[in-house]
């Protein structure tokens, strides 16, 4: 089977993470389908609209205005009429969903099912839940046209389709969500807490044909990693099925091969964000630590606030240098890409080598945001084993210096995730945890249990593949609480090794952290190739 992708018949939200692609707006709309036969028709009535992964830019394809991609919980695919031959050679913990893995995957407490949203509330842990919608959109117009073109379908549907409501309360219809505004309603890259989000993502096989995304998107080689040979792509079918993976081979997939092949599956996690006690311990542990509150809440991240990593740039005034000169010459990109929209002849020329000259510069200090490793903080003292991205990807990290594989990042390679979403919500008040904002998480892989699960599980709410013990992640860990309301959870911020006992600083001990992220609903999802979703609308799956 060759390993050259269909981006044609792959949707788009695997290939593509539409926020950067300068997509702000999102609404994730949910359905319960109450008759098969209308609900295959509503699937084909919503085939032309469906955006695949063909690349924008070339061949006169433009970037639309609007996309939308579709995918189905098990419930869903078995209320189509999908044979019960094709639903069994599903993986259990999609057939189970994400409620009935709720002690896996740690969600207790405040982060238990009960507390969730009305829309994911049922007697029992079926999912009511049968079809995510989403719909991303450059601007507010373009999001509610596509979205009454849909509103159209479930209408004509007569009940055999049914719109299900009740986000963050029971009149909500849909989630919508979307970039955190400034003050001039203009779109930002942060989240929240305030941290620049979405800086780097999965590089796989034939997922895009610039290459530069290779360069700390990839897996880790022996190679500097600042450099273009300091990283390979990773291969296909650690995020597409029907495709070799980074064990060679193909990985499991339902059957028949085409309701499978060029698929995917998504995990989709609402989570609320605690910005008052995240900004209150910040503030209080940061009065007694070295550099004051930003360099604690890098130290929890990975990163500074600014979104530079702190294994690179180990003070503030380093990164804020650092971010100023990459932002510039961002814009200095934006511009000219706007002139050149409309140049032709000797001008566009001109610009193309002005563009060429200017990417000779901004290249390898984009470089310097994403092409990282771990290799020469072996103690921890630049950037702690328990910060979250460290955590999330750990890259080299897990070898501990003793380069015991042949491919560096063998124990993390099989664990990447394709991370989609947005944040939801405006933060009115930021002393306090009430209200509605916090993360639309996503999460794309071809296997839900060994990326997703294996990461949720073992390195946020678990820390012995990184000597911590029963430490979770500082800021999506879900700490536990004592009877009186005090947090429970920790971290260690390592302190560099000195030369003897006497002048070796103590590591720097975070205390009673509380959880800063508690999850508020969510389930696992098959998203088909469009080849599918034709055969599904059909009606013409046969796994014989």
């Amino acid at each position: 089977m060759s390993d050259c992708l269909d981006l044609y018949d792959i949707q788009g939200n695997i290939v593509k993470a539409y926020g950067r692609f300068d997509f702000p707006f999102a609404r994730y709309v949910f359905y319960q389908i109450k008759n098969p036969i209308q609900g295959r028709v509503f699937i084909k009535s919503l085939l032309r609209y469906i955006t695949t992964s063909e690349p924008w830019g070339e061949n006169d394809i433009s970037i639309p205005k609007v996309t939308t991609n579709i995918a189905f919980t098990y419930s869903g695919l078995k209320n189509l009429g999908i044979p019960r031959k094709s639903l069994l050679s599903f993986p259990q913990e999609f057939v189970m969903g994400m409620k009935a893995r709720k002690d896996i995957l740690h969600d207790v407490g405040l982060s238990a099912p009960e507390h969730w949203d009305i829309i994911w509330q049922t007697d029992n842990e079926e999912s009511p839940v049968d079809i995510w919608l989403s719909i991303d959109a450059q601007s507010l117009e373009a999001l509610e046209e596509r979205y009454q073109i849909i509103c159209t379908f479930v209408k004509s549907s007569k009940g055999g389709v049914e719109q299900l409501t009740g986000h963050s309360g029971p009149n909500y219809d849909y989630q919508d969500a979307s970039s955190v505004l400034d003050e001039n309603g203009n779109p930002t890259p942060k989240e929240h807490f305030g941290y620049r989000d979405g800086i780097s993502d999965p590089y796989f096989k034939g997922s895009v044909k610039n290459g530069v995304a290779v360069v700390g998107g990839g897996k880790p080689t022996r190679l500097p990693p600042d450099t273009a040979e300091g990283w390979e792509p990773l291969e296909t079918g650690e995020f597409v099925l029907g495709y070799r993976d980074e064990s060679q081979e193909y990985p499991s997939a339902p059957i028949p091969k085409l309701l499978s092949h060029n698929g995917s599956y998504l995990v989709y996690r609402k989570l609320h964000q605690n910005v008052g006690s995240f900004n209150r311990y910040i503030k209080e542990m940061g009065q007694s630590f070295p550099g004051g509150k930003e360099a604690l809440a890098a130290k929890f991240a990975g990163r500074w606030r600014n979104g530079a990593p702190i294994t690179s740039f180990p003070t503030e005034a380093e990164a804020n240098a650092f971010m100023i000169k990459l932002e510039e010459l961002e814009f200095q990109r934006t511009e000219l890409k706007e002139k050149m929209k409309d140049a032709k002849g000797e001008e566009l020329e001109k610009l193309e080598a002005e563009k060429a000259r200017l990417d000779e510069q901004y290249y390898p200090e984009r470089r310097k945001l994403v092409a990282f490793d771990y290799r020469d903080d072996q103690s921890g003292a630049k950037c702690p084993f328990g910060s979250h991205i460290r955590r999330v990807n750990p890259r080299d990290g897990l070898e501990f210096g003793k380069e015991v594989f042949k491919t560096p990042g063998a124990l993390t390679n099989r664990r990447r995730l394709l991370r989609r979403g947005l944040p939801y919500g405006k933060v009115t008040d930021d002393k306090r945890d009430d209200g509605n904002h916090g993360i639309i998480l996503m999460i794309i892989g071809a296997s839900i249990e060994r990326q997703f699960e294996f990461v949720q599980q073992q390195w946020i709410n678990y820390g012995n593949d990184f000597h911590l013990a029963n430490d979770k992640d500082p800021i999506l860990g879900n700490h536990e609480m004592t009877e009186d309301g005090r947090g429970k959870g920790r971290m260690t911020i390592e302190t560099a090794k000195a030369k003897d006992e006497e002048t070796q600083k103590p590591p720097f001990l975070c205390a009673n952290l509380t959880p800063f992220v508690e999850t508020r609903g969510g389930d696992y999802f098959f998203i088909p190739s469009l080849t599918a979703l034709r055969m599904i609308g059909e009606g013409t799956i046969d796994p014989t």
